[in-house]
């Protein structure tokens, strides 16, 4: 792509040079706070910022909140872009922008901003999410939390082309990102083809459907005495896994976050599950105070098993590898370091199974937040052939499912790249880096870019906040 072909400074430190015909207005000059609340109940369809999209909250997510409370939301148009402006300091991942596409009402802890001109807000929504990529948001706001307001957004000095610009830079990118998502879609399908069959040699390896000495059928088989597992080999088990294993949890509650230091210590939920191994540097640090109290009932070691009883990924889980101290939230714990009867890797595989992840499905709580609770944890029904029939297991499904996992990572990695060109192609197209005045737009159609993992939020939390 190529620049401008002239360029002045703007005299903003985070944005540098723009085209010389660019103007840097303050974002008043663009666009107003909309604060149109919900009196009398008169919008009922509830929308939520997520992944960047302003979406309708599905009903069963509405836990914790009663009709009253939706008088204290605020009612948004079709056009208004939302802000996400709360807890800057201990959320530096999330998507904080989205453009509103349907009229309903949302929390009014956020900031929501309405264009001046209908003919612009496309553009202006680009030039926000760019400014989001670009974590532009985070040298802003005030307070103990970073809390961002209208003041900070009205005072933001952006890059503003002439109006016919701002129109072509926004059809532009809508064509492209279209683009992208359909690659990365398709990327992501073929993830899923490939998981599902890992997902059918490991279930038939820890099910006993097939002997992993010989790769045929067991010779004799005997009933599990669960319906819907049917028979398992005559010499395995099925019973709770408890029997074979120390199950234990960690804190419910969220500790005080402090900065890390050298007597801080990582709290790691399973938002930190990143590729089968912990992500240290992404998590919050609590005092040396309550680590002690977290550890002294989830003394985590090297070759323990982690797994999420809480959340949209609960049952993910992963095999320990450190010798590093942290506590654990809202995560059970598998002793496997010190079990003589179940191997680490074997348990891992079981409880990816769909053995397990059909019970975990039955015995969850919670809507819009399921939960699994330690006890349902302790009973859940495993099969066990002896010790060295779990290692003869885990040898088999590495072997088997090693080309597969080096195809799923590569695709991983072809999405993660394509996403680092869409959030540059993005930041340079609003920032002026890139010229795309010139350049045909076909007609297209429009794909959504697909979520990716970001931080849940807390409805009733907002709503206090917004009443403070």
């Amino acid at each position: 792509m190529k620049p401008y072909p002239k360029y002045k400074n703007s005299n903003i430190p985070w944005l540098g040079d723009v085209p010389e015909h660019w103007e840097v207005n303050p974002g008043l000059s663009l666009f107003r706070e909309n604060k149109n609340k919900n009196i009398g109940l008169i919008e009922k369809q509830v929308l939520s910022l997520s992944y960047g999209k302003i979406v309708i909250k599905p009903q069963e997510k509405l836990h914790g909140l009663v009709p009253e409370s939706f008088e204290s939301y605020q009612i948004v148009e079709p056009g208004d872009i939302i802000i996400r402006s709360t807890d800057l300091q201990n959320d530096k991942v999330s998507l904080r922008t989205g453009l509103v596409k349907n009229k309903g009402i949302i929390t009014s802890a956020y900031i929501c901003l309405c264009s001046y001109l209908t003919s612009n807000y496309k553009f202006i929504s680009w030039l926000l999410h760019g400014l989001d990529l670009m974590k532009v948001f985070y040298g802003l706001g005030s307070g103990l939390r970073q809390n961002l307001s209208w003041r900070d957004f009205k005072r933001l000095l952006l890059p503003v082309p002439p109006l016919p610009e701002q129109q072509q830079i926004a059809r532009y990118l809508d064509w492209k990102t279209a683009k992208i998502n359909k690659f990365i879609r398709n990327k992501k399908k073929l993830v899923g083809l490939l998981k599902e069959q890992k997902q059918a040699i490991i279930n038939d390896a820890v099910t006993g459907r097939i002997d992993v000495a010989t790769g045929k059928p067991y010779p004799e088989y005997k009933p599990s005495g669960i319906d819907w597992l049917g028979d398992i080999p005559k010499d395995w088990n099925c019973t709770n896994l408890s029997k074979y294993v120390e199950i234990k949890d960690g804190t419910h509650d969220t500790p005080p976050y402090i900065n890390k230091t050298k007597n801080s210590f990582p709290l790691i939920t399973s938002k930190f599950f990143y590729n089968g191994f912990i992500d240290f540097d992404k998590a919050p640090h609590i005092s040396l105070e309550w680590h002690e109290l977290i550890y002294s009932r989830s003394n985590t070691q090297s070759g323990d098993i982690l797994m999420s009883m809480i959340g949209g990924n609960i049952g993910s889980c992963i095999y320990v590898d450190t010798s590093r101290m942290f506590s654990i939230k809202n995560v059970a714990l598998f002793k496997t370091s010190n079990s003589k009867k179940l191997n680490g890797y074997y348990l891992l595989h079981l409880l990816k199974s769909s053995i397990v992840t059909i019970q975990i499905a039955n015995n969850q709580t919670g809507g819009g937040q399921p939960f699994i609770g330690l006890g349902n944890i302790r009973k859940l029904f495993c099969t066990f052939p002896n010790l060295s029939t779990q290692k003869q297991i885990v040898s088999y499904i590495e072997k088997e499912t090693f080309l597969i996992d080096q195809t799923i990572e590569k695709a991983k990695k072809e999405i993660e790249l394509i996403q680092e060109y869409r959030t540059r192609l993005i930041s340079n197209a609003v920032t002026g880096q890139i010229d795309v005045r010139d350049i045909a737009v076909p007609d297209f159609e429009e794909v959504e870019a697909e979520p990716e993992e970001e931080i849940e939020e807390n409805e009733e939390e907002l709503i206090e906040e917004s009443e403070e």
